[in-house]
């Protein structure tokens, strides 16, 4: 092969190695045009005990990339690709998916999980791989405390967040309070949280009680509260297993013991017939905020989905979206986690909750929570938690536990 062969095939070789890089580093539409792409992994629970607020933030994660930009799913010139893996609410399987995502599927983001459990085995991989994180809807304390690391970002409240709002409610000196919570770090850190708040503004706590997550029969934990003979009963609990039906039926109430709680989602509303009148607290109810972002989440929801109404976590779904578009926005479609990390930090966007802000310590979302009451309303199958006051997110501000 003389000097002129050897040329043209080393040109030829270096060429095809060329298409291929630039292969992987776009996407091929139905014209045949290569396009570049934001791809976004959303783990959540899909199936099994947390199945509905994984769909909530599926819903809500959807209408919040069509809202934050204008129909298009694009940002910066990129089109915007989403894939969804179902964790099962165990966090293995979510360790599993997020690998997948991360190594099968090459995604720019990771989003989720429904569970904390899920999450907290997921965190460290976000940090191996680089990869911006946004937390939503798991709410342990360690998420973004203990086990914090510089790519997570969670727009998902805290459970010390829901702690001074629940202790905010009904803690006072001389006051005595038990708590009812699933045993995993959901429920321990917010009994944690709330126990530290409630005794700072004199209250006892005189029992913490926790449960099997995947319980269906509470009678022993009620019976134990009972006897302690609190002023409050205070209760953390996620899931569709709750305790409110063997709470009425043990006739807690009628033995001088006030229930509080956050108020759920609507499928546990349902249950809650007997707590009408009780105050507390909501993370979000599609009745309480008054904002733009809101009233095109209920509006385009109710379009979607048969007229249903948005629920506890399809706004976090949405604002978790609307996070991760308004910083491609800032950063012109840049995916480098330095760059997103030193714009994201600080950083404010609108959501159908109000304004919320990345705090740079810890890059914990403030936000909006509210103060209610639970109602009887005609017509409507469930209790209805109505307003109060907001409380603002400088009132709900957490500590800084990551330091």
């Amino acid at each position: 092969m003389n000097f002129g062969k050897r040329f043209f095939a080393v040109f030829i070789l270096l060429l095809s190695f060329g298409f291929t890089l630039s292969a992987c580093n776009s996407n091929e539409d139905s014209s045949g045009t290569n396009e570049e792409v934001v791809k976004i992994g959303v783990l959540a629970s899909l199936t099994g005990v947390l199945e509905s607020y994984g769909k909530q933030t599926q819903q809500g994660f959807e209408i919040g990339i069509d809202y934050a930009t204008d129909g298009t799913r694009e940002v910066a010139g990129k089109k915007i690709e989403i894939v969804y893996k179902d964790t099962e609410t165990k966090p293995e399987v979510a360790v599993q998916k997020a690998t997948e995502l991360l190594e099968e599927e090459g995604v720019d983001f990771l989003v989720g999980s429904s569970s904390s459990g899920d999450t907290l085995a997921v965190l460290p991989l976000a940090e191996e791989y680089e990869k911006i994180m946004v937390v939503e809807p798991a709410v342990a304390d360690s998420i973004t405390g203990s086990e914090f690391n510089r790519f997570i970002f969670r727009t998902g409240r805290n459970s010390s967040q829901d702690a001074i709002a629940g202790a905010t409610a009904i803690a006072s000196p001389g006051v005595k309070i038990a708590t009812l919570a699933p045993d995993y770090s959901f429920g321990r850190d917010g009994v944690s949280a709330f126990k530290k708040v409630a005794e700072q503004l004199g209250a006892e706590i005189v029992l913490e009680e926790y449960a099997d997550p995947e319980a269906t029969d509470f009678t022993s934990n009620i019976q134990k509260i009972i006897d302690a003979k609190p002023d409050y009963l205070f209760i953390i609990w996620s899931g569709a297993n709750s305790p409110w039906t063997q709470i009425s039926d043990m006739k807690v109430q009628e033995q001088g013991i006030k229930i509080s709680t956050g108020a759920p989602d609507i499928a546990a509303l349902s249950i809650m017939e007997p707590l009408v009148g009780m105050e507390g607290f909501s993370v979000y109810y599609y009745e309480l905020p008054d904002n733009e972002v809101n009233d095109y989440l209920v509006e385009e929801h109710k379009k979607r989905y048969d007229g249903a109404v948005p629920d506890l976590f399809t706004a976090g779904g949405m604002s978790a979206a609307i996070a991760i578009v308004e910083a491609l926005k800032k950063t012109d479609g840049d995916t480098d986690a330095e760059k997103l990390i030193e714009t994201m930090e600080g950083m404010s966007f609108e959501t159908p909750k109000g304004t919320m802000t990345f705090r740079e310590e810890d890059h914990q979302a403030l936000q909006t929570l509210y103060a209610i009451r639970l109602e009887k309303r005609d017509g409507v199958p469930y209790p209805v938690p109505v307003l109060i006051r907001e409380m603002t997110p400088e009132e709900t501000a957490p500590p800084i536990m990551n330091q």
